[in-house]
């Protein structure tokens, strides 16, 4: 790898007798790692050859080699996420810090890696409000989102000022700040490329920037959660200190297990408490986190509720037999929305209320949408944790079948009822066909569908 002069000096200087390791390591292939939805994944079986658990994530693991995902049904059901093994230390904050209902915040949470770690570490009455200011990649964290079926997030595509705005909104706030990538180096080629010290210097005061701007949404001795995928002091252990001395805030602690070989600060001069991910000690990319409480409030607006002054319209009554696709139906209101049926559960519909201004991709579970006497169900649903199988005819699909679906191809089904059918392959549902006989209408959303026509001969994960 041909390094940045400029990096190799800068990282010399903080690595000292352990740059020679470092520089091997990023000669060698990046760990491949996927962590298991534990909502879905419960009776899938792991083929034991080479799998390792990712010992500071209860549900992650490393493969022995990268499969093609894209054509495994059940990574595309939302059973697991490939996420870097490293970034799934923020589960550690949420093990040790964080209990009860809570609100969460992940700013920039695109592609969705630790947004549905979250979502799979936080009870099911907390809220987590997953935004991307960058819209394109705000919609493949929509799709990433709805794959892992939790009904308690909501997807937004707003500045981090707008969210600012809503002053002291939540409990936790997870910035994985937009850094220069350095961690990635071993990944990603285009990286090193377009690594400088000057995109050092901009990643270092964007991050101030969008901190700054989020600030008023973090509730007085709430959590920020700080992280970067990058290995220098001005954007790590610097801009720490800056969050320190100029918006009020304390760095808390994390017990660390020494066989992790997490590495703390590197900084001569700020010995915070942070933990530092290096591929040469720790089996996996480049990483940086610390966790600070904030100490004092910050002006901004209160978080209370909007007055609507617009007169509510009537609420159109909830079709025969809306409420018994989702479990637990009390737990929800229904709502329809330009002809769309959705379940919210009481803390979405709470903070939909309150969050005036912003834009919303996407919040609670999306059912189908009204044409005429029909209600064409949605995929959402059919990937939602709380989706009512009974509610339909399953049809359990092989591996071939379920690809064939998932490229968008009508299937012929002749032992299924005619109207809507779930699809079920290993046991996990992968979406709706509505058949009408002779064929099926897939109900796959277009940009979902598979365009290669490879298939590998098998896949390599799990036991059958």
């Amino acid at each position: 790898m041909n390094l940045p002069l400029s990096f190799i000096q800068h990282t010399q200087s903080i690595l000292g007798d352990q740059w020679e390791a470092f520089e091997k390591a990023l000669n060698a292939p990046s760990p491949v790692s996927i962590r298991l939805n534990p909502m879905k994944s419960r009776n899938k079986r792991f083929a034991t050859d080479g799998i390792a658990p990712v010992p500071w994530s209860e549900f992650g693991f490393y493969l022995p080699v990268r499969p093609s995902f894209t054509f495994d049904p059940l990574f595309q059901a939302g059973v697991y996420y490939v996420q870097e093994a490293s970034s799934m230390f923020v589960e550690q904050v949420f093990r040790q810090h964080v209990s009860g209902s809570v609100r969460v915040l992940d700013l920039c949470a695109a592609p969705g890696g630790k947004a549905t770690h979250i979502a799979s570490l936080i009870g099911r009455d907390s809220l987590l409000v997953s935004n991307e200011v960058i819209a394109s990649r705000a919609n493949i964290l929509l799709d990433n989102v709805m794959k892992s079926g939790f009904d308690n997030v909501v997807v937004t595509n707003n500045d981090p000022l707008a969210l600012g705005k809503l002053g002291a909104a939540f409990d936790v706030v997870l910035v994985d700040a937009p850094c220069s990538g350095e961690g990635m180096f071993r990944k990603d080629a285009d990286s090193v490329s377009e690594w400088s010290d000057g995109n050092v210097q901009l990643c270092c005061e964007r991050q101030q920037r969008i901190v700054s701007d989020v600030w008023p949404a973090l509730k007085e001795d709430g959590l920020l959660i700080y992280s970067t995928c990058t290995y220098n002091l001005h954007e790590n252990e610097e801009n720490v200190r800056w969050i320190m001395d100029n918006l009020g805030a304390e760095v808390v602690e994390l017990q660390i297990d020494e066989n992790w070989k997490v590495t703390s600060s590197l900084s001569p001069e700020s010995k915070v408490a942070v933990s530092r991910f290096l591929p040469h000690r720790t089996h996996g990319e480049g990483f940086f986190l610390a966790v600070l409480r904030k100490t004092s409030e910050a002006e901004g607006l209160a978080f209370s509720k909007k007055k609507d002054k617009k007169q509510k319209a009537k609420p159109i009554p909830v079709p025969a037999g809306l409420k018994q696709l989702v479990l637990h139906p009390e737990r929800y209101a229904f709502q329809e929305i330009n002809g769309k049926w959705r379940a919210y559960a009481p803390q979405v519909a709470a903070f939909l209320e309150q969050s005036e201004g912003l834009k919303i991709l996407n919040a609670g579970i999306l059912l189908g949408e009204q044409k005429g006497k029909d209600l064409v169900v949605s995929h959402a649903l059919a990937l939602s944790n709380e989706l009512n199988a009974d509610a339909f005819p399953v049809e359990n699909v092989d591996r071939e079948t379920a690809i064939n679906y998932l490229r968008k191809e009508p299937l012929f089904l002749p032992d299924a009822p005619t109207g809507y059918v779930l699809l079920v392959y290993e046991s996990s549902p992968i979406g709706f066909v509505k058949n009408i006989g002779n064929r099926t209408n897939n109900l796959l959303p277009n940009e979902w569908r598979i365009k290669s026509s490879y298939l590998p001969d098998q896949n390599p994960i799990w036991l059958k």
